[in-house]
C-alpha cells in the first residue's frame, strides 16, 4: 500500500488569540483547547496508525526548536522539518515536502496536509474520512475535506459539492469565497455545501503537476530551493535565494480552484480552526453558568464568559458575555461576539512600537 505522509503546516501567528498567542509563541505551540500543544494534538491524529509515515513539519526558524521539543516530549519523532527562510503561504509550503519526496523517488506517495492549529474532537471520524479519500487520491484526484456546517458562518470559504465519485466522496463543483450572512444561510439551507477546512489528501506527483501547470513560478522556485537545500539532522532548510524568488500564494488560489479532478469528502468531526476566543469558547466544556474558566479565576453571579488566566487572579462579579484573558504582562477584556476584533488591538500595539505582539514578559 502507498504510504501516507502527514504534512503539518505551522507558520501562523494567531494574532486573534492575543495576549496568549504571540509571534514568538503562536497558538499552535500552546495548549489552548486541552492539556497538550495544538501541534502535538495534530501529530497524534496519525501517530502510530497503520499506513502513516512520521510527520513532515513545515515551519519557520523561530518555531523549529520549540516544535521539535514539544513532539519529542510527546514521544513523536518527526520525519523531517522543512524550515522556511520566510513565509510564502500554503502553496509553496506544501510544495516543499512534495518536491523532497519526488526527488526521493516517492512521487506516488500521498500527502495528508493538516494545519497545526485546528481542533478535531472526533479523531475516528477524521481517520474514517481519510480512508474514504485515499482510493480516490491514489487515482489522481486532489481531495479536500469539507466540514459539515452547523451554522451560517461568514468567516469560512465554502465548497459546493457535485456528483458522487464513490461512497462518501463527491466531485467539487466550485469553491466559494467567504459569503455574506444571507448567502451563508442559503448555503446551510441548501445542504449541498461544506466549509473549506484547509485539509487535503493528494498524490505528490499530482500536486506538483497541477502546481507546474497553474503556478509554474512557484513550482520552479521550490524545486530549486529543495535541490540546493541544506540538510542538518532532521531539518532541511531551502536555499535562501531560490526561496526568496518564490511567489507567495495559497493552495486554494494557486491550485485547488484551477485544477482538474478535485474531490471533496464531507465529514462531521467536531472541527474548529480556533480562529478567535469565541471559537475556543464554543469547543470548550462550560460550567453550569456557561462560563469557560481556566487558571486562577473567581467568578460570582456571572454567566457565559470566557475567563482565562496564565498568571494573576481574575475576579469578576455580576458580568455576562465577557472574554477576559490575563497573562503576566497583559490583560484583554472585550464582549463575546467581538473577539475577531482582537487583531485591532495587536495592530495598534504594533503601530505604537510596543513589544507585546511579539513576545511574553515584556
Amino acid at each position: 500500500m502507498v504510504a501516507i505522509w502527514p504534512v503539518i503546516l505551522s507558520g501562523g501567528v494567531g494574532s486573534r488569540l492575543w495576549p496568549l498567542s504571540r509571534a514568538e509563541s503562536p497558538k499552535q505551540l500552546l495548549p489552548l483547547a486541552g492539556d497538550r500543544a495544538m501541534i502535538v494534538e495534530t501529530a497524534l491524529r496519525t501517530a502510530g496508525a497503520d499506513g502513516f509515515e512520521q510527520p513532515l513539519i513545515v515551519t519557520g526558524a523561530a518555531q523549529a526548536a520549540q516544535i521539535e521539543q514539544l513532539l519529542a516530549e510527546a514521544g513523536i519523532a518527526p520525519g523531517l522539518s522543512f524550515v522556511e527562510p520566510s513565509g510564502r503561504n500554503t502553496a509553496p509550503a506544501i510544495a516543499l515536502p512534495a518536491a523532497w519526496l519526488e526527488r526521493s523517488g516517492r512521487g506516488e506517495a500521498l500527502l495528508l496536509v493538516m494545519p497545526s492549529d485546528h481542533v478535531i474532537a472526533d479523531v475516528p471520524a477524521f481517520r474514517a474520512a481519510v480512508d474514504r479519500a485515499a482510493p480516490v487520491a491514489r487515482d489522481g484526484w486532489l481531495v479536500t475535506f469539507g466540514i459539515a456546517p452547523d451554522s451560517p458562518q461568514t468567516g469560512y470559504g465554502y465548497i459546493e459539492m457535485g456528483g458522487e465519485l464513490g461512497t462518501g466522496v463527491r466531485e467539487v463543483a466550485r469553491f466559494v469565497e467567504k459569503p455574506a450572512r444571507e448567502l451563508a444561510e442559503a448555503y446551510l439551507a441548501h445542504g449541498g455545501y461544506a466549509w473549506n477546512g484547509g485539509i487535503f489528501l493528494m498524490r505528490v506527483d499530482r500536486y506538483l503537476e497541477e502546481l507546474q501547470r497553474h503556478a509554474p513560478l512557484i513550482a520552479a522556485a521550490v524545486d530549486q530551493a529543495v535541490a540546493r537545500a541544506d540538510r542538518a539532522g532532521s531539518r532541511l532548510v531551502p536555499e535562501a535565494a531560490a526561496w526568496a524568488a518564490c511567489p507567495s500564494d495559497s493552495i486554494d488560489y494557486a491550485v485547488m480552484e484551477k485544477a482538474a479532478r478535485v474531490a471533496v469528502v464531507p465529514v462531521s468531526m467536531g472541527w474548529s480552526d480556533i480562529g478567535s476566543w469565541d471559537a475556543l469558547h464554543a469547543v470548550a466544556e462550560p460550567d453550569a453558568e456557561g462560563n469557560v474558566i481556566r487558571g486562577d479565576v473567581i467568578a460570582l453571579d456571572s454567566a457565559n464568559c470566557l475567563l482565562r488566566s496564565e498568571g494573576p487572579l481574575i475576579a469578576v462579579v455580576g458580568v455576562e458575555g465577557l472574554t477576559v484573558v490575563a497573562t503576566s504582562d497583559a490583560v484583554l477584556i472585550l464582549p463575546r461576539g467581538r473577539t475577531q476584533e482582537v487583531k485591532r488591538i495587536v495592530d495598534e500595539l504594533k503601530a505604537r512600537g510596543r513589544p507585546e505582539p511579539e513576545r511574553h514578559g515584556c
